[in-house]
């Protein structure tokens, strides 16, 4: 039978392989309208270190879930899917097509899989993880994961400390592994069909290059006092998810003393490449996927050639 559900685009990829021009001029192209998908770019005040669209970007296109929490305050994947799903019944209610744009694969995932009956987070437990990290570092954390669930630890990467520390708090406070609640969870039919795009350059070392480039480009416009200023306001810390994201935890080190400027511009660099082959590993399992090279200049008609197939 016939799929009369109406359509989705899921346009994703590693940091720094060119979503936002491809989906600015999807949206001028076709009625599509735009839902960020990047966990870092919910927050105000961080808007180098995230590569937030322009203001003139965001006026040829406005983005939903920009902007919409203070870093102090953390947000979830399971309130991005509740908030994504608001937008996109609007936009489709409107008559045109949601598109969402990022590249933070769990919000992705929990988009379309939903989200498990999860305990809250309990700060008592997540302090003690947390110290745990300082005296032991992360691979005694993933080893202690993989006692207690060894599937989550077989997908989660050793690196990845807000998720090795959420499947492990979900554990000492509901005394039941991640994996295991998950699969009580009833499967349900995502209300749209979903086209789910990925973009990267074909050749490796051209996305590298692209890293380096950003991050310096990023230091130029003054990612430095981004995070200085945030710092000043003296709420945050190096703890929040927010002033945990790529770039902003690097220059948070930086800040407080721990290293030079080429030393910061090294992990910088360093770190996004490891975002990005996270990134990477996630999509070469995401089901149905279609690759775009955006290495080329014929990136964005083939992506428009897929998104009119799509639309019939």
């Amino acid at each position: 039978m016939p799929d009369d559900r109406p359509l989705a685009i899921l346009l994703m990829g590693p940091t720094a392989a060119g979503k936002t021009d491809l989906a600015i001029a999807l949206h001028e192209q076709l009625d599509c309208e735009l839902i960020s998908m990047d966990s870092a770019m919910v927050y105000r005040g961080m808007d180098i270190g995230s590569a937030k669209p322009t203001a003139t970007e965001l006026a040829r296109a406005p983005h939903r879930l920009i902007d919409i929490r203070d870093p102090a305050e953390p947000y979830s994947a399971a309130e991005f899917r509740a908030d994504a799903l608001a937008a996109m019944r609007e936009i489709t209610a409107a008559g045109r097509i949601p598109l969402l744009v990022g590249g933070t694969m769990m919000y992705a995932q929990r988009l379309l899989a939903g989200v498990a009956n999860l305990p809250a987070s309990d700060p008592t437990v997540r302090a003690e993880l947390e110290r745990e990290v300082e005296a032991r570092g992360l691979p005694a954390l993933h080893e202690a994961l993989a006692q207690v669930d060894p599937v989550s630890a077989a997908r989660i990467h050793p690196n990845d400390p807000q998720r090795l520390m959420r499947a492990l708090e979900v554990y000492h406070v509901s005394g039941r592994s991640l994996t295991a609640l998950w699969r009580e969870q009833r499967p349900e039919t995502f209300p749209w069909r979903t086209l789910s795009i990925g973009v990267s350059p074909g050749d490796r070392r051209v996305l590298h290059a692209r890293i380096a480039a950003r991050f310096d480009a990023m230091l130029a416009a003054g990612l430095i006092e981004e995070v200085a200023a945030l710092r000043a306001r003296g709420d945050l810390h190096p703890a929040l998810p927010s002033m945990k994201s790529v770039g902003y935890r690097q220059v948070w080190e930086y800040l407080a003393g721990e290293g030079d400027l080429a030393d910061l511009r090294h992990r910088g660099v360093v770190a996004t490449r490891q975002l990005a082959k996270r990134q990477l590993t996630w999509l070469r399992r995401w089901p149905g996927l279609e690759w775009i090279d955006s290495q080329g200049d014929d990136a964005f008609p083939a992506v428009l050639k897929l998104v009119r197939e799509s639309v019939g």
